[in-house]
């Protein structure tokens, strides 16, 4: 009886070993290299609790691709999930060993140490059951996927499966439900507060006052600013062009814009468009000059050939020699019974 008892022991161990090691070739980790995943092993686990309970709930999920994502969400769940993740091969092994001491001193599990890619794979492929077994899983199949995989198309995946409140899964579900916009144009601030839910998004919801949440994106938050990330007012005025052709204040007083004063003797024609924008510096011409030079575009010199025989100042946009100048009014063209409107802005 004992060595039948032993046998079976042995038959169990063997048969476990076996079943995990098959992991080390199944699934296909590969495919995700550029395959987006349909439905992931925890969305299927969510769906049947919610059929358990009776409830009628469904998946929330649109995908984006990384470059849609804001750049300060990205590093708010870098910083608050996983901020060695560029230096790591998929295990943190110092962050594991201060979740075991501070597990060891309370006596139970309180604090743990999974990387994005640990947490992708057990999304992507197990249930979120706390067991030995599911351990050694998720860690053969962490270590295939850094190696099928590159960090971006990692935390690509992450972003777009993780888990963001009951039934909104991926960033960009969550930036709408939450904050009525896309993920590209998440604050640094509201992107501190969608990492700082991650770790338990059933509780913590991203817009509320709820004291955790306050606290964990304020952390966040001031790690951004101290790392020069949290920056969107600055980048705002950076972003921000000045309109071609308007120049500053002439002294008016009321902060509107005026053009710039003619100069040369009083009585002189006003500056023609062309002129005002200052981008363009145009020729020397000017109503008592015989003959006018075509203005050089940004270094640009006409081509040569046969002059024109009265050339005049060359139009921005179509680039066609204008009509001859009018010394009495530079808008109207000669032998012209209706005024001319002025060239428009290119």
């Amino acid at each position: 009886m004992r060595k039948l008892i032993k046998r079976l022991v042995l038959l169990a161990l063997l048969g476990a070993v076996a079943f995990v090691a098959a992991y080390f070739v199944y699934p296909d980790v590969g495919e995700y290299a550029k395959k987006n995943p349909d439905k992931t092993a925890f969305m299927l686990w969510r769906e049947e609790q919610w059929a358990e309970k009776g409830l009628k709930k469904r998946i929330t999920q649109r995908w984006v691709p990384i470059s849609q994502v804001s750049p300060a969400l990205l590093k708010a769940v870098l910083i608050g999930e996983d901020d060695k993740f560029y230096q790591h091969e998929g295990f943190d092994f110092d962050a594991m060993e201060q979740a075991m001491e501070k597990n060891m001193k309370a006596g139970r599990f309180k604090a743990g140490a999974s990387t994005i890619s640990q947490q992708l794979t057990k999304n992507l492929f197990l249930s979120p059951e706390k067991s030995l077994t599911r351990k050694f899983k998720e860690a053969i199949l962490t270590w295939r996927l850094e190696r099928a995989l590159s960090k971006r198309r990692i935390l690509e995946l992450y972003v777009n499966v993780a888990e963001w409140g009951d039934g909104i899964f991926g960033i960009e579900a969550a930036a709408r439900h939450y904050f009525h916009k896309p993920a590209s144009q998440l604050s640094t601030m509201e992107a501190a507060r969608l990492a700082a839910v991650l770790p338990n998004p059933i509780r913590f919801v991203a817009t509320s006052d709820q004291k955790y949440v306050t606290f964990r994106a304020g952390l966040i938050h001031s790690i951004m600013v101290r790392r020069g990330i949290a920056i969107d007012d600055f980048q705002e005025v950076m972003d921000t062009k000045d309109e071609p052709g308007v120049e500053a204040g002439n002294g008016a007083g009321n902060g509107a814009t005026q053009p710039a004063a003619a100069s040369g003797p009083a009585g002189q024609a006003p500056p023609t468009e062309q002129e005002r924008l200052g981008a363009r510096t145009p020729g020397t011409s000017t109503p008592d000059a015989t003959e006018a030079s075509p203005e050089r575009l940004a270094g640009r010199t006409p081509a040569q050939g046969q002059p024109a025989p009265e050339p005049g100042a060359e139009r921005l946009g179509g680039r066609m020699p204008a009509a001859p100048v009018n010394p009495a009014n530079p808008y109207v063209p000669l032998n012209s019974a209706a005024p001319a409107q002025a060239p428009a802005r290119p």
